[in-house]
């Protein structure tokens, strides 16, 4: 297996070390496959992992959300039930799993629900009002006009300038 050195990076990028690390991660990890899933653009802010996990129920499932990531498990329940029962060919995978999803910078759970085998979390991208893109007014200084030779004024702009005045 080839690894990658990522120390360059490192000296010439400021800001991106979350980056260099999900890269990192990304070299390390197993990819086991199962259970399978699809990520979803639903819209321009909205997104959708299902995971196709026939045969587990709602109680056998957790989902945990961290700051930056989203992990889902399913621990299947010991009943007596499937040693009871006599498989001629087994191919519907009812082992336990773990699957981890990094999640991008303002990213959040907003709910998931079990379907026809499928399980389907949907994301939601919430932007801060500061981190929007603003418009932001130009506000150009006018002098008055002067009167009969002499410039009036100026009003007190700020609130030392005010109480000065006063």
């Amino acid at each position: 297996m080839t690894t990658l050195d990522f120390t360059p990076l490192f000296r010439s990028a400021v800001g991106f070390d979350r980056l260099a690390s999900m890269l990192e991660q990304a070299g390390r990890s197993e990819a086991s496959g199962y259970p399978p899933y699809n990520i979803e653009r639903i819209g321009e802010n909205h997104y959708c992992i299902s995971l196709a996990i026939a045969g587990f129920s709602e109680q056998e499932l957790e989902i945990h959300s961290q700051q930056d990531g989203l992990m889902i498990r399913g621990q299947k329940s010991e009943n007596g039930d499937d040693k009871e029962r006599k498989f001629l060919h087994r191919g519907i995978a009812t082992r336990n799993f773990e699957r981890r999803f990094q999640l991008a910078d303002y990213v959040r759970v907003s709910g998931a629900r079990l379907e026809h085998g499928l399980l389907h979390v949907d994301l939601v991208r919430e932007i801060p009002e500061t981190m929007k893109p603003r418009k932001i007014a130009i506000n150009a200084a006018q002098p008055k006009p002067a009167i009969e030779g002499r410039a009036e004024a100026a009003e007190p702009v700020t609130p030392v300038e005010k109480a000065e005045a006063a």
